[in-house]
């Protein structure tokens, strides 16, 4: 039996931003221990014009919850981005997987060739509905994921694959 559009994408979003809580909640513990500010780690960034670790975070989530609406033609809710603390983007990450499991399969089911047109800054990029899912949602939650891992690890954070892949 294939996978359903709505099996490769909405159950997929939930565990990675699930994921992404339980590294957030070990950069937070890990902060404590050292008895720094939090706000100097989501303003953490490799490069200077990197976006920090509190931006991988929100586009992560809004990401999932954008795409899987352009799917369903429904509007998602808008979040104020303005967390300054790791409880408020794990919060962010709740919000989001609570409104993600309020999709039901009929509501994504059948998209695969749904006409997609993403309007960026560089241009409207044109989508099939199969395409955006596994070429742009799953790839850019997967990547800012990746991102938000990767500064805390880099940072000192006791974080290890099995971290990144169950949580």
């Amino acid at each position: 039996m294939p996978l359903s559009m709505y099996e490769i994408t909405v159950p997929q979003a939930i565990t990675r931003l699930t994921i992404l809580q339980a590294i957030l909640a070990k950069g937070k513990a890990h902060a404590t221990a050292k008895g720094t500010d939090e706000a100097v780690w989501l303003g953490l960034r490799t490069i200077p014009d990197m976006l920090p670790l509190a931006a991988q975070v929100r586009i992560a989530c809004d990401v999932a919850k954008r795409g899987v609406s352009r799917l369903a033609d429904v509007e998602p809710p808008v979040h104020a981005d303005d967390e300054t603390d790791f409880d408020g983007l794990i919060a962010r990450c709740q919000s989001v997987i609570d409104y993600l499991k309020g999709f039901t399969p009929d509501q994504i089911d059948g998209t695969e060739a749904k006409e997609i047109i993403l309007q960026t800054p560089l241009g409207d990029i044109p989508f099939k509905g199969q395409d955006y899912v596994f070429g742009f949602i799953l790839a850019n939650v997967h990547f800012h994921s990746t991102m938000t891992y990767a500064l805390l690890r880099g940072a000192g954070v006791d974080l290890g694959k099995k971290d990144y892949l169950m949580g």
